[in-house]
C-alpha cells in the first residue's frame, strides 16, 4: 500500500515506501548480472515465508513473515529489501531483458524501441562516460562563472530548469504545472520550495548527536564534490560553508513535512507581479520568457514565505557564494551520469551514509531505471505487451467495483456521519475514475532524439522534453488520462484532484496479485491495496477535495470533527509504535496512510466476503479461508530494513514502518481475533479499537 505525497499537496497518494529506495531494491538470489525474459513465480500466500512458531495474537507480523525475513537479509547495494523490492528487482531484470532486445540494431526496430533501446544503450557505456569526466557540466558551470550579477540570474536559472531539473530536484526553487486547487479543471503554473541538498528541513535544524553527525558529514561532502571540480582544499571548504549557510537560511524558511500536509498551508495564488514582489531582485518576467511561458500569469506559490527567504539571500550572499550554490546544485543534479569519480562520491554520502548501502548499484540497474524515468511510456507499452493480458485487466476492475461497492456500504451504514455528508461522500466515491494496467493514450515521443553514443546529450534532451511537456499544460484543459506513474512500478496511487485511482500493470503480478490462488490472499493484499487507495479520497488530506477535485469543504461541523476523533485515536496508537532507538513514528506525517492502511483492509475484507458469500470455502494448508485473508494481505508487507534507512524514513516518509501497517491494522479488527481466536487482551486483540471508515 502507498508513498509520499506531493511536496505540493495536490500530488497522488502512492502506495509504498519507495520512490528511489525501492527502484534500488534487489534480491541476493536473484542479484546476478543477466536479464530475465520471463518473470518468475511467487505465490501470494507463501507458506515458507511465515513463522508458525510465533503467536499470530502476539505478533502477527512476525507470524506472517518470520520466514521471509530469516531467508531475506539485505543486499549490500540497497538500503532495505522488502517483497515490493524483490518484485521490483524481477521487473527491473526483465526490463532490461527487453532492453537487450530492442537495443540490437536493425531496421526492423519501431521508432520507440529504438529510443529507449540506443538510450539504454548509451547508458550502459561506463568508459566513455569516465573519458568525458566533468566535461559534460562545462556548459553550465561556465554560464554560472559568466555570471555578472543577480540581475542576471533569471534567464540562467531557466536554462538549468529546462535542461536538468527533474522531479525531486530543483535548483533554487522549482516551476512545474498543476490543477487549480479552487478550479480542477485548470492548469496553472507552480512555484514550489526546493535547493536543499539533505532530505528534509530538519536535517539542517535538529540538534541530536546523530543530526550533527550528518550535517558534518554532508559538510566533508559538500568539499569533496568542489575538490572534483578542480578547487584547491581551502576554497573548497569556503564554498561548503556557503552553500550549507544558504540551504540552512532556506531550510528554516520551509514549511515541515506535516504542514505540507494541510493543502491550504500550500495553496497560495497569485499573479506574477505578486511573487515578483515577493521576490524583486529576481526577474520573473524574464524567467518565464525563457522557459517559453510568457503568458503564464496566475500561480500558486507554494510556500511564500521560502520565496521571500530566497530575496534576502540575494541581498546577503555575495555574487562568489551564490555561483557556489548554483555549481553544487547543478553537480549534484548531473553527479550520477558522470564518471566514476563522481558517481562514487554521490554513493557515499545519499546511499552509504544516509542510508546505510554497502555498495553501488550494479550499472545495468541504474540504466534501466533512467530508461524507465525519461522514456517511461514507451518502455511501459513494451512491458505490458508481455505481462499484462487484457484478462488480467478485466479481473482487476472486477475486484476494484467489488471494493468500490463494499465503500458504498460502508459509508450508506457509518452511524457517525450525517446524510447530507454521507450524499456527497457516495457522489465522490461514484466519480471516482479507475485506472487499471496502463494509460488509454501512450505517450508520443516523436519528438525526442535519442543518438546511441550521446548519453548526456539524449539525458538532456529527454529532459527538456519532459519538462517542455508539462510546462506546455499551463492553461490547458485537463488531461485526465495522465498518469503520474510508468506502468512497471511496482506501486500505486490515488490523485485528490483528478479524483482517480491508479494501478501499474507492475504492481498487478504475483506474488502481489496472483490468478493461480483462491480469492482470500487476493483480496487480503490488492483487494487491499485498492481499499487502500480508495479511502485515500476520504483521509484527513483526501476529504477535503470534492467530487471535482476542487479544495472545498462539504462536510457539516458535527461530522468533521466526528472525523477528527476518530482520526485522533488513530495518530495516537501510531505515535506510541517505536522505529529504531529513541524515535517514535511521527503519527501526525503517517496519519493518512495510517487510515488508508486501515480502512483500505477493512473494506477488502467486506469486499472478499461479498464475493464469496455463495461460495464453500475450505481450509488449505492448514489456514482457514478468513486466516488465509489475513496472511495474503499481511506478506506484502515482509521487509528488512537497514538502521540508517529507518532513521531517514522517520523523517521523510509518511508511511509508518512495514511491521505497524500488518499489526497496527489487524488490532482494530475483531474479524482478525476470530479468525485467530485470539483471547481478549491479546497484544492483536486489544479492546480499544480505533476505526475511521
Amino acid at each position: 500500500m502507498p508513498t509520499q505525497i506531493r511536496a505540493l499537496a495536490a500530488l497522488p497518494f502512492l502506495l509504498m515506501p519507495g520512490g528511489i529506495a525501492i527502484a534500488q531494491q534487489t534480491s541476493p538470489e536473484l542479484d546476478s548480472d543477466r536479464p530475465l525474459f520471463s518473470l518468475p513465480y511467487t505465490p501470494s500466500l507463501d507458506e515458507s515465508a511465515m513463522d508458525r512458531s510465533a503467536d499470530p495474537c502476539v505478533d502477527f507480523y512476525a507470524y506472517s513473515c518470520g520466514g521471509w525475513m530469516k531467508k531475506n537479509p539485505i543486499p549490500p547495494d540497497q538500503p532495505a529489501w522488502s517483497v515490493y523490492g524483490k518484485l521490483t528487482n524481477e521487473n527491473l531484470r526483465f526490463l532490461w531483458g527487453i532492453l537487450e532486445q530492442v537495443g540490437q540494431p536493425s531496421t526492423h526496430r519501431m521508432p520507440n524501441q529504438q529510443k529507449i533501446g540506443d538510450l539504454f544503450a548509451s547508458c550502459m557505456d561506463e568508459a566513455a562516460a569516465d573519458k568525458l569526466g566533468a566535461a559534460p557540466l562545462k556548459p553550465f558551470l561556465d554560464a554560472i562563472a559568466n555570471l555578472k550579477s543577480s540581475k542576471e540570474l533569471a534567464p540562467l536559472l531557466a536554462g538549468l530548469h529546462i535542461a536538468i531539473e527533474t522531479p525531486g530536484w530543483s535548483t533554487m526553487f522549482g516551476i512545474d504545472s498543476g490543477q487549480d486547487f479552487a478550479d480542477s479543471s485548470q492548469v496553472i503554473a507552480i512555484a514550489y520550495a526546493g535547493g536543499l541538498g539533505l532530505p528534509d528541513r530538519d536535517y539542517y535544524l535538529k540538534q541530536d548527536l546523530k543530526s550533527q553527525e550528518i550535517r558534518a558529514k554532508y559538510l566533508a561532502h559538500l568539499q569533496h564534490i568542489f575538490a572534483l571540480l578542480g578547487k584547491s582544499a581551502a576554497l573548497a571548504k569556503r564554498n561548503a560553508d556557503a552553500v550549507f549557510r544558504i540551504e540552512t537560511a532556506l531550510a528554516k524558511a520551509s514549511l515541515t513535512r506535516v504542514e505540507r500536509r494541510d493543502p491550504y498551508k500550500v495553496y497560495h495564488k497569485m499573479r506574477r507581479a505578486e511573487l515578483q514582489s515577493l521576490m524583486p531582485s529576481f526577474d520573473w518576467n524574464q524567467y518565464f520568457e525563457r522557459i517559453g511561458r510568457p503568458d503564464a500569469d496566475t500561480l500558486n506559490v507554494t510556500q511564500p514565505k521560502f520565496f521571500k527567504q530566497w530575496q534576502r539571500e540575494l541581498r546577503k550572499e555575495s555574487l562568489d557564494n551564490l555561483r557556489s550554490y548554483l555549481r553544487w546544485q547543478v553537480t549534484r543534479a548531473e553527479a550520477p551520469y558522470l564518471s566514476a569519480d563522481f558517481v562514487q562520491a554521490d554513493f557515499e554520502f545519499y546511499s552509504q551514509t544516509l542510508r546505510g548501502v554497502q555498495r553501488i548499484r550494479p550499472r545495468w540497474k541504474r540504466c534501466v531505471s533512467v530508461v524507465d524515468h525519461l522514456l517511461g511510456e514507451a518502455l511501459g507499452q513494451e512491458f505490458v505487451e508481455r505481462t499484462f493480458s487484457p484478462e488480467m485487466k478485466q479481473r482487476t476492475n472486477e475486484m476494484v467495483q467489488q471494493v468500490e461497492k463494499a465503500m458504498e456500504e460502508d459509508i450508506t451504514q457509518l452511524s457517525w456521519m450525517g446524510s447530507n455528508t454521507k450524499r456527497q461522500a457516495l457522489e465522490k466515491l461514484h466519480a471516482i475514475a479507475n485506472k487499471v494496467g496502463y494509460p488509454d493514450r501512450w505517450r508520443d515521443y516523436s519528438s525526442v532524439e535519442i543518438l546511441r553514443g550521446d548519453f548526456m546529450g539524449n539525458l538532456t534532451r529527454a529532459i527538456k522534453f519532459e519538462k517542455k511537456r508539462r510546462l506546455g499544460k499551463i492553461g490547458k484543459p485537463v488531461d485526465r488520462g495522465e498518469w503520474e506513474m510508468t506502468p512497471p512500478t511496482v506501486n500505486a496511487y490515488y490523485d485528490p484532484q483528478l479524483n482517480d485511482i491508479n494501478f501499474p500493470a507492475g504492481v498487478l503480478q504475483p506474488p502481489l496479485y496472483d490468478p493461480k490462488l483462491d480469492d482470500a490472499p487476493n483480496y487480503g493484499d490488492t483487494g487491499s491495496t485498492i481499499g487502500h487507495e480508495l479511502t485515500h479520497g476520504f483521509d484527513d488530506e483526501g476529504r477535503q477535495f470534492d467530487t471535482k477535485g476542487n479544495l472545498r469543504d462539504w462536510w457539516t461541523k458535527r461530522d468533521a470533527e466526528e472525523f477528527r476523533k476518530r482520526a485522533a485515536c488513530i495518530s495516537e496508537q501510531y505515535g506510541k509504535y517505536l522505529v529504531i532507538d529513541d524515535i517514535h513514528i511521527n503519527s501526525k506525517l503517517t496519519l493518512g496512510e495510517d487510515i488508508a492502511d486501515i480502512g483500505g483492509t477493512i473494506l477488502a475484507w467486506m469486499a472478499w466476503k461479498a464475493a464469496t458469500a455463495s461460495q464453500t470455502l475450505q481450509p488449505i494448508d492448514g489456514l482457514i479461508p478468513e486466516q488465509r485473508f489475513f496472511v495474503g494481505f499481511a506478506q506484502w508487507a515482509c521487509e528488512n530494513d537497514r538502521p540508517e534507512n529507518l532513521r531517514l524514513r522517520a523523517i521523510t516518509d509518511p508511511h509508518s514502518p512495514a511491521k505497524y501497517r500488518v499489526n497496527g491494522i489487524v488490532v482494530n479488527m475483531p474479524e482478525f481475533e476470530q479468525a485467530f481466536s485470539c483471547k481478549p487482551n491479546q497484544p492483536m486483540a486489544p479492546r480499544t479499537r480505533c476505526r475511521v471508515w
